[in-house]
């Protein structure tokens, strides 16, 4: 059975930091590219960023130069950290795992950015 655990949401202030991680099983996780997608109230899904088996990263331009998108492959996880967080960063942030027409989520966890 397939499962991506997302962990590390919480309450944050802006300017703040936080690390999400996605911890995955279930699947060869070499053979997946692992990205991030957050949903905030009343938008529309977004991609965040992705990470390929080889480590290379793509930023949505929104996050790049504030996420840093990294992958353990002993521990079969991914981990989006976030600095210099802002409102706008506040929503949903899912895990997916994608290889070939396999795609695979987590349920997410709540990021919520405020003073």
């Amino acid at each position: 059975q397939v499962q991506l655990v997302e962990s590390g949401g919480g309450l944050v202030q802006p300017g703040g930091s936080l690390r999400l991680s996605c911890a995955t099983s279930g699947i060869h996780f070499d053979h997946y590219v692992m990205s991030w997608h957050r949903q905030a109230r009343g938008k529309e899904r977004e991609w965040v960023a992705d990470i390929d088996s080889s480590g290379h990263t793509n930023y949505n331009r929104l996050v790049d130069g504030r996420f840093i998108l990294t992958r353990n492959a002993g521990k079969n996880s991914v981990y989006l950290h976030m600095v210099g967080v802002e409102p706008d960063d506040t929503a949903l942030y899912y895990c997916k795992a994608t290889s070939g027409t396999r795609d695979y989520w987590g349920r997410g966890t709540q990021v919520t950015v405020t003073a």
